[in-house]
């Protein structure tokens, strides 16, 4: 297990490396894993680190004790009182989510406790999401006079337009079920599942070709941002360099041979 440590010797991130599962920890328990500028510093690097490790197939991201995230951290941004420091806290946190997005691995959200503020906005943007039926949603921003335009992004693109501005303008909570139903998670699992539950989806995923999961996943996102015929125009090409990678003729091969292809990932 690897950290990421904080000035007062606490570890800030837990990474932890298993069957090409990279389980990535917010490791503030006593601050509900509040994003400090600190913290987000370490994530991007964590996250780029990742990226670029060859060995890890899913990443995993979770939160330590009572709370999955509580999004930023206010008392660091009152403490802070100055619009460059808001403006540098902000894009920072942009290029984290923007990182989970470019990234070649799918990352699942873990999400055990509360995830409010930029801590739904993370879950918003993971490409997966499983949550406990204790886990609980808001962008609470508004409560304390701020509008949650940084959340929203990812948060109304996840759900319904009206869905997503009743929880902006109104802080309110949305229990598991609910996320689930609009759009927020994949899955909802009790609590002493939620381990089981999170292995299994990435097992899934490393069982398949690395390749195509990470074409797929770079493809997915950008066609999302165009036009009908430009989004099929792109998803073809992309199929068709797909068609021309080691794994899938590999793949394919396996399938009418009936055999367990074994990838490598080219």
């Amino acid at each position: 297990m690897n950290a990421v440590v904080q000035p007062n010797t606490e570890p800030m991130l837990l990474r932890q490396d298993a069957d090409g599962v990279a389980t990535i920890t917010l490791n503030r328990p006593s601050q509900f894993n509040a994003l400090s500028q600190p913290m987000l510093e370490a994530l991007l690097a964590e996250l780029e680190a990742v990226a670029a490790d060859k060995t890890v197939r899913v990443v995993v991201l979770a939160g330590a004790g009572k709370a999955f995230c509580a999004g930023h951290d206010l008392k660091e941004m009152r403490g802070n009182y100055t619009k460059a420091f808001q403006q540098a806290l902000f894009r920072l946190c942009g290029k984290v989510m923007m990182q989970i997005v470019n990234m070649p691995q799918p990352v699942i959200a873990r999400i055990h406790g509360i995830a409010t503020a930029a801590g739904c906005q993370l879950v918003s943007m993971c490409d997966l999401a499983v949550a406990s039926d204790v886990a609980r949603f808001a962008v609470s921003g508004i409560n304390v006079g701020l509008f949650c335009a940084t959340p929203s992004v990812g948060l109304s693109r996840n759900m319904g337009r009206k869905q997503a501005f009743e929880m902006l303008v109104t802080g309110d909570f949305i229990d598991a079920a609910e996320a689930k139903q609009r759009g927020l998670v994949n899955r909802v699992v009790p609590l002493e599942s939620l381990d089981e539950e999170v292995a299994k989806l990435a097992a899934s995923i490393c069982a398949k070709s690395p390749a195509a999961i990470s074409m797929g996943k770079q493809m997915f996102y950008s066609q999302l941002e165009m036009g009908l015929d430009a989004a099929y125009q792109q998803a073809a090409e992309v199929m068709a360099c797909n068609m021309m990678c080691e794994d899938a003729a590999e793949g394919i091969d396996a399938f009418m041979a009936k055999r367990k292809p074994v990838w490598t990932g080219k």
